[in-house]
């Protein structure tokens, strides 16, 4: 998002339309879009200034934030569960967040979600020793 225009550049355009300009030639004058003057002005009216809105930063984050206690409590109870468990398990208390907010959440405070490195070997359980040594030798060329 491009940076807000002046507060001086905002004021000029302001007082050109009081002074009688419409917003389309003030807009022309000053070389900006139409719509810019036209909200300047409808902001100038209702609140008396013309300083720019707060841009970026998180607004949404609220929401989950505030059902942090839950949202770690659950963790705690089942470390290794997976972000839709997380999911199901807040929306059967009403609480309806996506997987990427989950995320999100657990990302800004540094905790990530592994699972137990012994459950997930390389080879599958109860496969026959032959099995296991793909891409090795045959015992018989060993000799």
């Amino acid at each position: 998002m491009a940076p807000p225009l002046s507060i001086d550049l905002r004021r000029r355009v302001v007082a050109a339309i009081a002074g009688g300009m419409s917003c389309r030639a003030a807009a022309a004058h000053f070389r900006m879009g139409v719509s810019s003057a036209i909200r300047w002005v409808a902001q100038a009216r209702e609140t008396g200034e013309v300083t720019p809105k707060p841009q970026a930063g998180d607004r949404r984050s609220q929401a989950i934030e505030a059902k942090a206690e839950r949202i770690l409590a659950l963790i705690a109870a089942k470390p290794d569960s997976t972000l839709e468990e997380l999911k199901a398990a807040l929306a059967a208390d009403g609480q309806t967040f996506s997987v990427c907010a989950l995320s999100r959440f657990f990302q800004r405070r540094k905790i990530t979600l592994k699972k137990d490195r012994i459950r997930h070997r390389a080879r599958a359980a109860g496969r026959p020793e032959e099995a296991r040594r793909v891409g090795r030798e045959p015992d018989w060329l060993r000799s």
